[in-house]
């Protein structure tokens, strides 16, 4: 009875139904970062009519990166200009001695120009992708049940995607933005939705018989891993993104759920149950026995794998509620980061997006600063990341 009892309280928490246990904030580690870790950066004015607007975006992209120190031109390491001229931006970055490090012209919408171009800046001098331009995905119960909202990474541009007046949880997206896959009562029963974010179309993928939830796409779109009982446990699937060529990926006699690909598609990190409390396993995606990676935590759940495939976030639970891990696959080091649930890797190797009381919020894992991106929607939870 008391397996029966855990479990049934894991399959909640995992499909994002409304099953809750008392929290209390943990207190959060401070982390510091010197001013020599980041690049001095000088930003010109970009000229042009809309050269403003575009500089502020510029300037708040690589704000939001942590990679900068925005500095006067006569204490920059490297000065970024441009100009801009109908849809049309070009921009360049040059050094101290007027060497020229980026020139390149980008096309589209003032924000589609900044996010490119703050983006090309990132890469270029740091090695690392950028969060420009990607979007995030949530659940939220402002109107009273969970539905799914959407927005730019940063808070902009937010607007409520499903209006099924249900309970709708667990939202994925594909990498390039085109998808989203949820989870809806809508009939009764938890399947699992998909909507093209272009044309609006929606159509029910999975719907066998019994629970079908938490979907997540493969980094390339073609398929999606999800968790079905329609053998009479939670297991893990994965289908064609249209619902066809299920395929079960683990036979245990715990609960399988939250999985989340590896950048190249070969495997899959998940939570299960099945060996007390729930921990979190990897498995690759062509079948085969599933480990356990030894986070040192008991309790770990809702698992993401960063883009640059060298660690793992998830949640933690202790007496004091939920946290915020993050284990290194290399070292086998794991650090709890911030009081929260849900965490989330986008584009950006050193950034999570995260759930804490009812806010959507940003972390750099590598200085420790947080920024709230969303409040005021009720209770926001699940969030998903484009990359």
């Amino acid at each position: 009875m008391r397996k029966l009892l855990f479990s049934f309280s894991f399959a909640l928490l995992a499909a994002g139904t409304p099953f809750s246990l008392p929290l209390q904030a943990q207190e959060v580690p401070t982390i510091t970062i010197t001013k020599g870790d980041t690049i001095a950066l000088a930003l010109a004015p970009i000229s042009g009519p809309d050269g403003a607007q575009i500089s502020k975006l510029v300037e708040k992209h690589l704000n939001a990166s942590g990679y900068f120190n925005i500095v006067p031109d006569s204490r920059a390491s490297m000065i970024v200009s441009g100009s801009a001229s109908g849809s049309q931006l070009q921009g360049s970055v040059n050094d101290r001695s007027g060497s020229v490090v980026l020139s390149r012209s980008y096309s589209g919408s003032t924000a589609a120009r900044a996010s490119a171009y703050a983006n090309d800046i990132i890469e270029t001098l740091t090695g690392n992708r950028g969060m420009a331009g990607s979007k995030v995905a949530f659940v939220a119960t402002r109107t009273g049940k969970k539905e799914i909202y959407l927005a730019d990474y940063d808070g902009a541009n937010l607007k409520q995607l499903t209006h099924d007046n249900t309970i709708s949880v667990a939202p994925a997206l594909s990498s390039d933005g085109r998808k989203l896959a949820y989870t809806s009562y809508l009939h009764g029963y938890a399947d699992i939705y998909l909507i093209d974010l272009v044309s609006g179309a929606r159509n029910r993928i999975v719907k066998f018989p019994g629970t079908n939830s938490g979907a997540a796409f493969s980094p390339d779109g073609s398929r999606i891993a999800c968790t079905v009982s329609r053998d009479g446990n939670p297991e893990l699937y994965l289908l064609n993104t249209n619902g066809s060529g299920a395929r079960r990926l683990t036979r245990t006699a715990g609960v399988e759920s939250s999985p989340a690909w590896s950048p190249d598609g070969s495997e899959l990190v998940y939570a299960s149950d099945d060996r007390g409390g729930p921990r979190i396993f990897r498995v690759s995606a062509s079948g085969g026995t599933p480990r356990m990676i030894s986070t040192g935590h008991n309790y770990c759940t809702k698992p993401s794998w960063s883009a640059d495939g060298r660690r793992i976030a998830f949640n933690v639970r202790n007496s004091s509620g939920f946290s915020i891990a993050v284990h290194d696959l290399a070292t086998g080091s794991t650090k709890v980061l911030a009081s929260g649930r849900d965490p989330i890797w986008g584009p950006s190797p050193r950034h999570l997006i995260y759930s804490s009381d009812g806010n959507l919020m940003l972390l750099d894992v590598q200085t420790g600063r947080q920024t709230r991106l969303i409040s005021g929607l009720g209770q926001i939870t699940e969030p998903a990341w484009t990359r």
